[in-house]
């Protein structure tokens, strides 16, 4: 498997070094592992949605919405 370092995926993503870490310390990026005092990324690992986001949290409301609909 290849691997790319935080400060290649924020390049990569288009965010920055510290957001890429922060990102992988929470479990948002499948696949990411510390190894010593680095974070690795599976080459293939996509960007996490921006929860932040309006569009983020308009999904999460159709998603919550949906299920207590069932």
């Amino acid at each position: 498997m290849e691997w790319m370092t935080v400060q290649e995926a924020g390049v990569l993503w288009g965010i920055t070094t510290r957001r890429a870490q922060y990102l992988c310390a929470n479990g948002k990026v499948n696949g990411a592992q510390k190894l010593g005092s680095i974070w690795v990324i599976p080459r293939g690992a996509e960007k996490p949605i921006d929860g932040r986001t309006k569009t983020a949290k308009e999904n999460n409301f159709q998603m919550a919405t949906s299920v207590t609909q069932k």
